[in-house]
């Protein structure tokens, strides 16, 4: 009898180690995630992407504005995918759940990326003034708009909601 409570005595303990350990591991690799995110913050902060559609009709404007947006998406993708990195060392559930976002991120800024292409061939699309619009250019007018609310709308709600999950599991674990 004496040597099992000394055995579940060794097994509490050690079972304790092993917790203490862990979280160890986990707030450090919290940490280095930290610093990924905040080089990547930074990097977007300097892009000051806006979804703010102009309507301007010069084709070295909309050549610009696609190429920002690509980069500004590959960045954010990026930032995003560290952001599901630390959420998963956290709660697999919700890092699941925010993986989905971040698909639905990706292909809203595919269709955006797209619809600019459009109106960079052909940039008199855009402006609403042009009284001779065909109806496709006003439907590509309409949705380059629809997109780029989306867009703002889905990456809205990803900052908050990462935002909601730092506060209430991840600055538990750093502090």
């Amino acid at each position: 009898m004496h040597g099992r409570i000394k055995k579940a005595r060794f097994f509490n303990t050690k079972i304790r180690e092993e917790i203490m350990e862990n979280s160890e591991n986990i707030k450090e690799k919290i940490q280095e995630q930290s610093k990924k995110l905040t080089e990547l913050g930074s990097i977007l902060a300097k892009n000051q992407f806006s979804y703010k559609i102009e309507e301007k009709i010069s084709k070295e404007y909309w050549n610009k504005r696609n190429e920002q947006l690509v980069k500004y998406n590959e960045t954010s993708l990026e930032y995003y995918s560290q952001v599901q990195k630390m959420m998963n060392l956290i709660n697999k559930e919700e890092a699941q759940m925010f993986l989905l976002q971040i698909s639905k991120f990706h292909r809203l800024g595919t269709e955006l990326i797209n619809v600019m292409q459009q109106i960079k061939e052909n940039p008199s699309i855009i402006d609403s003034k042009d009284k001779q619009q065909s109806q496709w250019s006003k439907k590509i007018r309409e949705k380059i708009l629809e997109s780029s609310n989306k867009c703002l709308e889905n990456e809205k709600d990803m900052n908050l909601k990462f935002r909601k999950f730092y506060e209430k599991e991840i600055k538990k674990i750093l502090e």
